[in-house]
């Protein structure tokens, strides 16, 4: 890893250490073809209350990306039509006719994994719970109160999806007017995945920060079973010989109070000054 005086200081670095420990890590099998090795269960704090944004700088993140797969989530939809919309295409190595036909599925949907149960979770007696608006509302009205949380992992949807859900086990703390989000990742691609997952659920804070008239504090997250496949080795090697740059701002456009209001024209990047992005092959 490069060499920096701000090593114990920049944020980033708390990412490519975890990122250098799975260069070394013990092997550990998984479904794909591409060997990984993997460590188990790594944190990483945020702090969101400066105005700066951890979106990764040792390469380029797309924004874009992280933008549209955050409200695609937020509408509920498993269709990737919104994404394409966008011109988002990296979802959709997950629902070609091969994979989603034998689920029962049209090609262009990856079933019931993250939209739908956060925001269609069917109960057994019929009803359906929007996750997100009840912790919107419950964060307006009692804020002090220790049950706002979300999961996207739903049993009875397991079997319905080529994917389970790797992300979006989440928790709100709110205290004297900040608010911060906890992630529970089950699974993390290390190198591909998990820069985008810190940029989607650091978005998510500051939009429920914004409308429940919250503060943005710290996104905190947790990767339980991170992991490096072996295609990915000489990429991660060479990310870490470059030096993390400051982190870029986020603002929103300020008259949103709805959270299903937001679109993709309502949040600004500024100041960020990625090195460049770093391609490798993404692992089925």
């Amino acid at each position: 890893m490069a060499t920096s005086t701000n090593k114990t200081q920049h944020p980033e670095y708390q990412y490519l250490r975890i990122l250098e420990e799975l260069l070394s890590a013990a092997p550990k099998k998984g479904p794909q073809d591409d060997p990984t090795t993997a460590v188990f269960v790594r944190t990483m704090r945020f702090d969101l209350s400066g105005g700066k944004f951890p979106l990764l700088t040792t390469k380029k993140v797309f924004w874009k990306n992280v933008v549209a797969e955050l409200l695609w989530n937020l509408r509920g939809e498993s269709k990737l039509d919104f994404l394409h919309e966008q011109g988002v295409t990296m979802w959709d190595p997950w629902a070609t006719k091969e994979i989603s036909e034998p689920l029962g599925l049209e090609a262009g949907d990856v079933g019931p994994i993250y939209g739908p149960n956060w925001i269609h979770w069917r109960t057994a007696d019929g009803r359906e719970i929007n996750q997100i608006e009840w912790i919107v509302n419950g964060l307006k009205k009692h804020p002090e109160w220790r049950r706002w949380k979300a999961t996207t992992w739903n049993p009875g949807n397991l079997d319905k999806a080529f994917l389970a859900p790797c992300h979006g086990d989440i928790m709100c703390f709110a205290q004297d007017g900040v608010l911060s989000l906890h992630m529970s990742q089950r699974s993390g691609d290390f190198f591909v995945g998990v820069p985008y997952n810190i940029g989607m659920y650091s978005l998510l804070l500051l939009m429920l920060a914004q409308v429940t008239g919250h503060k943005p504090g710290e996104f905190v997250h947790t990767v339980l079973d991170a992991h490096l496949y072996a295609s990915h080795k000489e990429g991660a090697r060479e990310q870490l010989k470059r030096e993390p740059r400051p982190f870029p701002k986020v603002t929103l456009t300020p008259e949103i109070t709805d959270i299903f209001n937001f679109t993709m024209n309502d949040f600004t990047l500024e100041e960020y000054d990625p090195h460049p992005f770093i391609k490798v092959d993404v692992a089925l």
